[in-house]
């Protein structure tokens, strides 16, 4: 996605209560929520790379992995594919999509499965 190669991202898996706190404070709305992005870059996908990297930090919440578990039981998947999916999600955000609107959902979740579906293929041949 033509993001320059050293690109600094930092992921966190905080508890419910943190997370909760954080929705209030950066988004006005109560309790936990499963993503939050919080980019210190304009990161962009396709733009023209720089010579300087760009760096981004995600925070994502799982309490103590028990909100994705949760999550995944309800989508018949495991839990270590929820926090990838819930990863995946958090990047695309940094990058600049958002699914607000039904077209740019369908953009996004359309590329959030594509990556997915790419990462675990090649991770299932490279064991």
């Amino acid at each position: 996605m033509r993001v320059h190669p050293r690109a600094e991202l930092c992921i966190r898996l905080v508890d419910e209560d943190t997370m909760a706190v954080l929705h209030e404070k950066w988004m006005d709305l109560p309790g936990p929520t499963d993503v939050m992005s919080f980019p210190m870059d304009e990161l962009r996908p396709g733009t023209r790379l720089t010579s300087h990297p760009r760096r981004a930090c995600s925070a994502t919440s799982c309490s103590a992995r028990a909100s994705a578990a949760v999550q995944a039981l309800a989508a018949g998947h495991a839990t270590e594919e929820e926090l990838l999916l819930l990863t995946t999600h958090g990047i695309l955000h940094l990058l600049g999509f958002d699914h607000a609107e039904a077209e740019e959902e369908k953009e996004m979740f359309e590329l959030q499965r594509q990556l997915l579906l790419t990462f675990l293929a090649q991770r299932g041949r490279g064991r």
